[in-house]
């Protein structure tokens, strides 16, 4: 039994444009004014759904606009379409539904494919980021999420999306997220290949795997924005990448993606708001593997450090070295591979540090600087913490020294983190009596290709 129809005003125009009763030729053509931005797959169904509740993201609706104004020879606003008001781009609504996630998901990937340098609208919202964690952490899972399109979806073809995801990784690792080009890049990669996938026909184990995968995926994405201090698109592209990680029944992804979240608050200096998502990360994660369990602790750590809650601190520290101790006998997922000794310190560093242990913080620079090649913005970052602590700690020599050091590994990167790092230092050099070194060091800086 067919159910009725909610959206009178999308039935009334198609009706009044001779769509009433060929859904399917109103898609083909809805496909045709929609090839420029990707492989569209629209059909009856779709319109069927539309007509029944379901809105299209934003981009579509212009599209279904132009459509309708050629058949009925005058303007068409996406107002009269009768979907109501979208969420911007700039906001990180998490979404109820993973038909809702994947518009969503379509509509900021066009738009950062589209606009290479322009930012979103707006900053991060710890309010927003609270109620997704909330409705990570407790709405009910999914029950299924077969669906039926043009383009057969196998397991072989999402397997192909990892590998897409690991190249992206290891171009963010090493030269970092600054150039709006490779963003841009990912994201047309993202309309153009993932969306159809999304929109295709897989069986409910097939979708459960592609979810994952376009999780993984907006994961990256979010990270790169992030990054490259696009911080509202971040968040949006976490947030998605947070229900479809849901969707796809992988808890711990989603706990991982919580963290980067939190992570995210701590850079921007919401302490509070940080410890209580990575709490809810940990909660969400349960019986995690240990890998998993030292990352979720070490976000922990670097909110309460930076909260100035020593006690919870040490105890998240402990916890993470603890955790990270036992992975030898635990294999954990393909993604927390990154995390390693080295990674850990440098989190022990930073929050020892926002806590003035100077001395225990830098028991850990020897540690956070044992990476491999292919690490070099996080180089760059530790390397900036091992100064920053030692101006703090008043060994204005041995931070002079490690600026030095600094300048040399950031220069291969663009990232608004490092920036921001290499300014703070400037900053604490600056408390200190001036010096030929001194002077020496801040002009280093200065001059230094990320500080600008």
């Amino acid at each position: 039994m067919a159910r009725p129809v909610t959206n009178a005003a999308f039935d009334g125009l198609l009706t009044a444009a001779g769509y009433g009763n060929a859904h399917a030729a109103f898609a083909r053509q809805l496909n045709h004014v929609g090839r420029e931005q990707g492989a569209w797959r629209y059909d009856a169904a779709s319109v069927y759904w539309w007509l029944r509740g379901r809105r299209p993201g934003e981009h579509v609706q212009e599209a279904m606009a132009e459509t309708l104004a050629r058949k009925l020879g005058r303007a068409v606003s996406a107002a009269e379409l009768g979907f109501g008001v979208l969420a911007s781009t700039g906001t990180c609504v998490y979404p109820a539904s993973v038909d809702a996630a994947i518009d969503a998901a379509e509509q900021i990937w066009m738009t950062l494919a589209k606009h290479l340098n322009r930012q979103a609208d707006g900053s991060f919202d710890s309010g927003k980021a609270l109620q997704a964690a909330l409705g990570w952490r407790y709405d009910l899972p999914d029950q299924a999420v077969i669906r039926r399109g043009r383009q057969k979806v196998t397991s072989s073809d999402v397997q192909s999306l990892y590998a897409l995801a690991d190249h992206f990784t290891d171009l963010d690792r090493r030269h970092g997220s600054g150039s709006p080009h490779t963003r841009a890049v990912m994201a047309d990669l993202l309309v153009r290949q993932v969306g159809p996938m999304l929109r295709g026909t897989y069986t409910d184990a097939v979708g459960r795997e592609l979810l994952r995968a376009a999780a993984v995926l907006a994961g990256q994405l979010a990270f790169m924005s992030y990054d490259a201090g696009d911080h509202s698109r971040a968040q949006h592209h976490v947030t998605l990448g947070m229900r479809l990680a849901k969707a796809g029944n992988d808890r711990l992804y989603g706990a991982h993606l919580l963290a980067n979240l939190a992570t995210q608050a701590v850079f921007l200096g919401h302490a509070r708001e940080a410890a209580r998502l990575a709490e809810a990360a940990i909660d969400g994660a349960g019986r995690a593997p240990a890998a998993v369990l030292a990352r979720l602790h070490a976000t922990a750590a670097t909110a309460y450090g930076q909260a100035g809650e020593r006690r919870a601190c040490q105890l998240a520290l402990n916890k993470a070295e603890h955790s990270l101790g036992r992975t030898g006998t635990e294999s954990g997922p393909r993604w927390v591979g990154y995390f390693t000794p080295a990674h850990l310190a440098g989190a022990a560093l930073r929050c020892l540090g926002d806590l003035h242990l100077y001395p225990q913080a830098l028991r850990h620079a020897p540690d956070a600087l044992t990476l491999g090649s292919q690490n070099t913005r996080t180089r760059a970052l530790h390397t900036a913490l091992i100064a920053m602590t030692h101006a703090r700690a008043g060994d204005t020599d041995a931070a002079c020294e490690w600026s030095r050091t600094l300048v040399q590994d950031a220069a291969a990167v663009q990232s608004v983190r490092v920036r921001q790092r290499l300014r703070e230092l400037t900053t604490s050099l600056r408390m200190h009596r001036a010096s030929p070194q001194l002077n020496e060091a801040l002009l280093a800086l200065s001059a230094a290709p990320a500080a600008t």
